[in-house]
């Protein structure tokens, strides 16, 4: 469970003229890597898995698990809104050099709790992972509770994790408050991380770190050890550069920010467009603004 601890990485997946740039995601995971953050994770909305085809989801993963070779734990996106559609993915894959999973709350159909409940609970019994559950409400249209959070957290030790992402703070404390001791609650909003583990949650799974990995890890791992003045230094660093990487939308923006470095190209797919001509130029004017600037 610790080695979910600390940041980990929701990864882009670079593309080239239309297809997957395999060497641009190469230079992003090395980029990631040598930036120190603790784990990797393919497949998620970052990786833009929703315009990714079966074959390219594969190899995709594949390529991500071959290229980190064991030097960071992996987790690997398997979700959607059709139950035993997701099981039967999970059934047919291998799993070797994943770590665990990733699992959003199914999107769309907009279950009730206990719908979420018995989702999850399905995934479990036949998953070969431990699994971190992952609650979005901004894209699901569909809240996962503290309550059902922590039903399923007691329910079964193969939920180890959950990423949440409803930027509610007062949610987000009731979760720590009641979770088992082998349980991490992890954010998934970049910009209210510092202030997340001022009241014990476990890390983050972030979008920023793609591009500055050494930066935002350094961030958590002060948060993570107490030292809020250290951490508050590289959070307000950065605070200028979190808007902008949303401003229109994710992963535009961070792979915007990922092309000024010189590691991937923007190019994003469609129904996605780059980020705009003015927000690039504003980018490239705000990466300069950081101080002591390190990657």
């Amino acid at each position: 469970m610790n080695k979910f601890r600390g940041t980990g990485v929701a990864l882009v997946t670079p593309f080239a003229n239309g297809a997957v740039d395999y060497e641009g995601l190469k230079a992003v995971i090395e980029h990631c890597i040598e930036g120190g953050v603790e784990y990797l994770v393919s497949l998620g909305t970052t990786g833009e898995s929703a315009t990714l085809t079966p074959k390219e989801s594969l190899e995709v993963l594949e390529f991500t698990t071959k290229t980190i070779a064991g030097r960071v734990p992996l987790v690997a996106g398997f979700g959607g809104n059709n139950t035993q559609a997701i099981i039967d993915k999970i059934k047919a894959f291998h799993f070797e050099g994943v770590d665990a999973i990733l699992s959003v709350s199914p999107y769309y159909n907009k279950p009730t709790q206990e719908g979420i409940y018995r989702h999850y609970m399905a995934l479990a019994e036949m998953a070969p992972r431990p699994i971190i559950i992952y609650n979005v409400p901004s894209r699901t249209s569909s809240n996962i509770t503290a309550e059902t959070t922590l039903r399923l957290a007691h329910a079964s030790d193969k939920f180890i994790a959950v990423k949440e992402a409803s930027s509610d703070l007062v949610q987000c404390m009731n979760i720590v408050k009641g979770k088992p001791d082998n349980f991490l609650v992890l954010s998934g909003d970049d910009a209210i991380t510092l202030p997340m583990l001022s009241f014990g949650m476990d890390g983050v799974i972030s979008v920023i770190a793609n591009a500055f990995p050494r930066r935002f890890s350094d961030m958590v791992r002060y948060g993570l050890s107490g030292d809020f003045k250290a951490a508050s230094k590289l959070h307000f660093d950065v605070l200028e550069m979190m808007d902008l990487l949303f401003v229109e939308g994710n992963p535009a923006g961070v792979k915007a920010a990922l092309e000024l470095q010189n590691i991937c190209s923007k190019e994003v797919r469609l129904p996605l467009v780059e980020l705009s001509e003015k927000n690039y130029i504003n980018m490239k004017n705000a990466i300069e603004r950081l101080s002591d600037f390190r990657f």
